[in-house]
Parts: C-alpha cells; sequence; structure tokens
C-alpha cells in the first residue's frame, strides 16, 4: 500500500497531481484517479470539439509541469499516487464521444485495460522517459489507443 504524502493536501501542485487527491487512495489510486476524471468529462462534453481539445492540451502541458515538480519534490519518479496523468489520458479517451453515463464506463474500461497491460510503445515508454514528460506520455499514448477504440466501437455500432 502506498501511503500519500501530507504535502498533497498542503501544495496545490502535489493536490493537482494527485488528482485534487484521488490518488491519495492507498488502493488502486490510477483507477481512483480515472474515475475523479469522470465528472470533469462529463463538464467539459458540452464544449466544441475545438475548445474540448484546446482545454486537454493545456491540461496535458500543466500535467507535465505538475508531474515534474511533485515526483521531484518526493524524490520518486511517477509516485503511485500522482494521477493527473490519468485524468488527462482519460479526457483524450473521451474526446468526440457524446456524454452518457454508459459512454463514461466504457471509456473509463478501456483507457484502465490499456493504461495497465501498456502496449508496445506505451510500456517502452514508460520505461525509458523521464520527467514529467515521461509521466504524462505513457498515459497520453494510452488514451490516443482508448480513443481510437471508442471510436472504433461507435463507428461499428
Amino acid at each position: 500500500m502506498n501511503r500519500a504524502p501530507r504535502s498533497v493536501w498542503r501544495r496545490p501542485s502535489h493536490f493537482l497531481a494527485f488528482g485534487l487527491g484521488s490518488g491519495a487512495i492507498p488502493f488502486a489510486p490510477g483507477t481512483f484517479g480515472t474515475l475523479a476524471a469522470i465528472p470533469f468529462y462529463w463538464l467539459l462534453s458540452g464544449l466544441t470539439l475545438e475548445w474540448y481539445l484546446g482545454l486537454v492540451g493545456i491540461a496535458s502541458l500543466l500535467g507535465i509541469w505538475l508531474c515534474d515538480k511533485t515526483s521531484r519534490d518526493l524524490g520518486v519518479h511517477d509516485h503511485s499516487g500522482i494521477v493527473w496523468d490519468e485524468f488527462v489520458g482519460y479526457w483524450l479517451t473521451m474526446a468526440a464521444v457524446p456524454f452518457s453515463w454508459e459512454a463514461a464506463l466504457w471509456g473509463f474500461v478501456v483507457f484502465r485495460v490499456f493504461d495497465i497491460i501498456k502496449p508496445w510503445p506505451i510500456r517502452w515508454v514508460d520505461r525509458r522517459v523521464a520527467g514529467g514528460f515521461g509521466i504524462m506520455f505513457d498515459d497520453v499514448l494510452a488514451g490516443v489507443y482508448a480513443w481510437s477504440t471508442m471510436h472504433l466501437w461507435f463507428w461499428l455500432h
């Protein structure tokens, strides 16, 4: 079990990197971080695709900084409680997917599968790319894989 540092509740950058505290849950923090991203997807889903992708892009850039700063502060590369990358990966998964609770759930499952299994090149990136960019990029790739899967499913049905 991974214990969250107290700084999660004291430093705004750590609080955000830990997914508004969702990554502080001592078991399955990535799963809880992804769950915490769902209400934000619901809010974002009413935007035009351009605005949606723009905000996700900003969240990605912010995430590189947040994840890098928090991992350096903690002295642990990619602490399991850092889940901002799961937020962004999930939001990418859901890009251009009309909101429904069923779609939100399927997107959650598909993203978590890719994030956990880490098919090539996700695993390679996870192991070899350092810093905040590395922390973010493997989940961005998982989000792209999951996005592709979601849209293929919608196209087939």
